[in-house]
């Protein structure tokens, strides 16, 4: 780079490979070092030449496209602003490519900076799904990407498929050498199934050839758009040969070699209490009393124990960042050996564990914490459920069930409670909204989404979680030995603003507190709680909320209220959680435990952070896939309904009989002209006067839900109040 950085003009190969002193015998060399920096990004050939992109007002990126079809470069440089990519400027460029993009025009005011797209740096997918439409002519098939944001056609024909390389990690299955090996019985696909191809020569702009790779199946199958959305999201599905020959070569339970030089708790009656169909137990407890206060025990699987930094079983762990779950399926970021053996904390076997220990006087506040590397064995495994009836709602066959954990479940419970009031008091947001949970029939079809019963028995484990990442974050703070950090910073300062700017409007807040604090906003949150304005505040105050990051500067968790905080009670499924053991053994003293420096540490945080958002995203796609698949029969149908979101073209509405949401368009609502009040979050008629809140109830009709768009359309059966009801 120095050399391009140095002259004052693009340079030939020719001219490099003189300024490097080398000569042609060095031809090969040169070449590879030029072709990195073009596929970096960095440099880009014009003409028989290569100079410097940054001198050259362009910037490379990778592109985000919408749903709605906008399209924005994200550039690598985190200083730049996003650049606006118009449809006519994108030429071969799809969703998720790395690109570099020449600038266009210059932003001004609120307007972005435009460019066109000059170069595909790199594919975002080199495979993915499509959806068959029809036949082409003879026995080719036309197809289109089940991604919405990837607007072009596929057309693939019949024939044995070859093998095809691929990367790991592209959300399909792949073969141990990397590549595929399925036939594809052609005659058996039809349209509306599902194929996985990767993609070949452009024909037109809006078309492609295709190769198919694998027949997923009928488009309704919760399974099938399972595999959707892994490939859509690049999550792996199966584990390369070295990372399951490694896992291989680990013993099936832990020998007594292994408990050497660790605290023997096997006495203690540790239980771990997780959903009923959990599989992986990161975390055991147990809870007594110390004199008028109480001893809190959280017992963690130690997987550093079994997995060595910068082995394949860590770089595989690493490059997943964390486990998926699905509806009816979990890609873990270990192998099954691991995740659900080895390192699981199953009951009445021993278990290698990393313990903290953390002292309570009776009001619930922390007094002195220790922490070891242990050997555990859980006495037993519960679930919330049974918590819940035999301690909550003192069931008496539950409780003789639960026989002699009893009393410790009724110490954990109280225990729980003044912990989280003390959280609550220093300002704790918590925004109660319903997770959605997917019930199947013995078909496999999705019969009811509902709301995920949630009872205090979850919140006894999430309270003494919280309470041992803190107490690890602190502890490593203090000895200077440094952390990987769970922060969140404060919210968005615009939209903020924009929040109690609509507040005021609605009588409920006035202007936006100085210093922003927890305290200060769960006073609004708490202002608004049993009126009808509740829901709208607790929206537009998690839209407020930035995102949570890992990081090795400690900047607080905003949410939590807390100056402290980390990840460390789940290293089976977050890559967090293993880095923070690795430095908690280092600073116990552990002199054979390698973690990583401070810039790759950095490193860590920025990448098992993206992929966090990208199971978040999964999540979500999979969820809004299978409603839509659940409604298909319900068209015509009237619901009622809560606004949840409004936009210029429109406003969302989450039904209150199952747990989905449809698309009501202004263009749908013939009595009037309507207007989007952003600064109101209202909607209202120019004539009539007619308005549309967010969390105000009205009743909708369902008139088409599209797999294809991943929209379900309403028209308004009932509902709108005069807008001066709420000004």
């Amino acid at each position: 780079m120095n050399i391009f950085k140095a002259g004052n003009k693009p340079l030939s190969a020719g001219e490099v490979t003189k300024r490097l002193g080398l000569t042609k015998a060095h031809r090969k060399q040169v070449k590879d070092l030029i072709k990195g920096l073009v596929r970096e990004g960095s440099i880009i050939k014009i003409g028989s030449a290569y100079g410097l992109v940054s001198r050259m007002n362009m910037v490379t990126g990778r592109l985000q496209v919408q749903r709605s079809g906008t399209t924005f470069l994200i550039p690598d440089d985190k200083k730049l602003s996003d650049i606006f990519i118009h449809p006519k400027n994108m030429r071969d460029a799809w969703h998720g490519d790395r690109v570099t993009v020449a600038l266009t025009s210059a932003g001004r005011g609120n307007k972005k900076q435009e460019g066109r797209v000059v170069r595909v740096l790199e594919r975002g997918r080199q495979v993915f799904p499509v959806r068959v439409i029809r036949p082409m002519g003879g026995t080719a098939l036309l197809c289109h990407p089940t991604d919405p944001r990837l607007d072009f056609g596929i057309v693939v024909e019949p024939g044995s498929v070859e093998e095809v390389p691929v990367r790991e990690g592209d959300g399909t299955d792949i073969s141990s050498d990397g590549t595929y090996d399925e036939q594809v019985d052609f005659s058996r696909i039809e349209r509306g199934d599902v194929l996985l191809v990767a993609p070949g020569e452009q024909i037109n702009p809006n078309l492609w050839e295709g190769r198919i790779l694998k027949h997923l199946g009928i488009e309704d199958d919760a399974l099938v758009q399972e595999a959707v959305v892994k490939a859509n999201h690049g999550i792996s599905t199966a584990f390369p040969e070295k990372v399951l020959a490694q896992a291989d070569d680990l013993p099936g339970v832990p020998g007594e070699e292994d408990f050497s030089g660790r605290e023997d708790m096997r006495g203690i009656a540790f239980v771990t209490i997780d959903g009923e169909t959990a599989k992986d137990f990161d975390d055991a407890v147990h809870v007594e009393r110390k004199g008028a206060g109480y001893r809190l025990r959280v017992a963690i699987a130690d997987v550093s124990h079994y997995v060595a930094m910068n082995s394949p079983l860590d770089r595989e762990a690493l490059a997943r960042g964390n486990s998926y779950y699905f509806p009816k399926s979990v890609e873990p970021m270990f192998p099954e050996a691991l995740s659900n053996g080895l390192c699981s904390l199953n009951p009445g076997v021993p278990r290698l564990a990393m313990t903290a220990t953390i002292d309570f006087n009776s009001a619930g506040e922390p007094q002195a914490s220790s922490f070891a590397p242990a050997v555990i064995k859980s006495h037993a495994r519960l679930t919330y459920e049974q918590v819940y009836e035999g301690i909550l709602l003192a069931q008496e066959r539950e409780r003789a069930a639960l026989g002699e954990l009893v009393p410790m479940l009724e110490l954990a419970e109280e225990l729980a409670r003044k912990i989280n009031k003390r959280r609550r008091d220093r300002g704790s947001l918590e925004f109660d909204l319903p997770e959605p949970e997917i019930l199947f029939n013995l078909q496999g079809r999705t019969v009811d989404i509902r709301p995920r019963c949630r009872n205090f028995a979850h919140q006894i484990i999430e309270e003494f979680m919280i309470a041992a990442n803190e107490a690890v974050a602190e502890f490593l703070t203090e000895k200077g030995a440094g952390c990987l950090y769970r922060v969140h910073p404060g919210p968005d300062p615009d939209k903020l603003t924009s929040l109690f700017r609509v507040l005021k409007k609605m009588g409920i807040g006035g202007q936006v507190p100085s210093p922003v604090t927890p305290q200060s906003l769960q006073q609004v949150l708490g202002a608004s709680e049993g009126t009808d304005q509740e829901y709208l505040v607790s929206r537009l105050m998690i839209r407020s909320m930035k995102q949570a990051k890992y990081e090795p500067a400690n900047e607080g968790h905003f949410g939590l209220a807390s100056k402290c905080y980390c990840h460390f009670t789940s290293p089976i499924r977050r890559y967090a959680d293993l880095v923070v053991h690795r430095m908690l053994k280092v600073a116990l003293g552990d002199t054979h435990q390698a973690i990583p420096g401070q810039k790759q540490l950095a490193r860590i945080g920025t990448d098992i952070s993206a992929r966090e958002r990208v199971a978040m995203e999964a999540e979500r796609e999979i969820l809004k896939r299978l409603t839509i698949i659940f409604l298909k029969d319900k068209v015509g149908e009237t619901f009622t309904g809560i606004i949840s979101s409004m936009a210029d073209f429109g406003f969302w509405v989450e039904f209150q009989e199952v747990m989905a949401e449809g698309m009501l368009r202004l263009s749908k609502l013939t009595d009037d002209y309507y207007t989007f009040w952003s600064d109101r979050q209202l909607i209202v008629g120019e004539r009539t006067g007619k308005a549309f809140r967010l969390g105000q109830k009205i009743k909708v009709r369902l008139e088409s839900v599209s797999l294809e768009l991943l929209e379900a359309d309403l028209s308004l059966v009932e509902g709108g109040e005069d807008y001066k009801n709420f000004v």
